[in-house]
């Protein structure tokens, strides 16, 4: 089969296409035939050696995968061979063919297609955690939601809309908000030619936002957290920008505001049985056509690191997918 490999940490311009040998499904695990794979921003950081855990030895990066179950190992049961299923792992998706353990596994819902569902698990299953499970998000309240082009800030507006709340758009071009009105975003901010903290305020006349959506870190997280509500929930996502923020704690005392973390990875491990219910909400509002993911942009195989580089210098709006055709 043919799968971009990484063959140590470094710069993206280092990974290479070739010719390996198929995987196979070892206890508890299913291979997958893939048809497309989805483009995160930890499949940069993995690559470069910047992520919380390191791939042992050459590896393909591609954490997100959708396609066709051909082949099922000691132990597995409930899934055949020919079944449509989305899968998010630690690596390995940028591959015509990859293991993936059957705890990983989400039937693809009847009418998404694969590059679709390569672009929907993590993001939207992220997000859905974030603003119910962390946040208890509820109808009527407004969210402010940070790099809102990307592609958990795009889920984000979506979950967000479908929830019943009110949606403040951040993002850094007047094309990115143009994409995050496209989605529903009630009102938007260019936090590159706008004080974000004052037009967040402007927006909630005087009152802040009652959740921010932070995947992004960096030097807009503080200017958040003062346009932040009484009793507000800042949502503590990523750090896409690069920078670890360091934030004044009295700020949470004036405003009685929670930071809550969001590991979704973690969440899925520990609470398997919250997971599957939130999946299972996704999987309803999708097929009610009240959930839009958006792919901005499909590279095949050989230029998966075209898709890698696009991500990693902010060009991306939505999803980008990798193609297996």
């Amino acid at each position: 089969m043919r799968a971009i490999i990484c063959p140590e940490p470094g710069p993206l311009s280092a990974l290479e296409l070739r010719e390996v040998d198929d995987p196979t499904p070892g206890k508890g695990e299913v291979l997958i035939d893939v048809a497309a794979a989805g483009v995160n921003f930890p499949d940069v950081l993995i690559v470069q050696g910047l992520y919380q855990f390191k791939p042992p030895g050459a590896f393909s990066p591609g954490g997100e995968v959708a396609g066709v179950v051909s082949a099922i190992g000691e132990g597995v049961d409930g899934i055949a061979v020919g079944d449509r299923v989305a899968a998010v792992i630690p690596w390995g998706g940028f591959a015509e063919k990859v293991c993936a353990p059957v705890g990983a596994l989400v039937p693809i819902p009847d009418g998404m297609d694969p590059e679709t569902a390569a672009a929907f698990n993590l993001t939207y299953a992220t997000a859905l955690h974030a603003l119910r499970d962390r946040a208890a998000l509820q109808p009527g309240e407004t969210v402010l939601v940070l790099g809102a082009a990307g592609g958990v800030g795009l889920a984000s507006i979506d979950v967000a809309k479908a929830m019943g709340a009110r949606v403040i758009a951040a993002a850094s071009s007047p094309e990115k908000l143009a994409a995050c009105t496209a989605a529903g975003a009630d009102a938007v901010i260019d936090y590159r030619a706008e004080d974000l903290k004052t037009r967040a305020k402007a927006l909630t006349g005087g009152k802040g936002a009652d959740v921010i959506v932070d995947p992004v870190g960096g030097p807009y997280s503080e200017p958040a957290l003062r346009a932040t509500a009484w009793r507000g929930r800042f949502l503590v996502i990523g750090f896409a920008a690069g920078d670890i923020p360091k934030i004044p704690l009295n700020l949470t005392l004036l405003k009685g505001c929670a930071v809550v973390g969001v590991f979704w990875g973690s969440f899925v491990a520990r609470e398997p049985a919250a997971h599957a219910r939130n999946q299972a909400q996704l999987a309803a509002w999708f097929t009610a056509g009240e959930l839009k993911p958006l792919i901005s942009a499909r590279y095949p195989l050989e230029r998966a690191v075209e898709a890698l580089e696009a991500l990693a210098g902010r060009h991306a709006r939505g999803k980008l997918v990798v193609t297996m055709g």
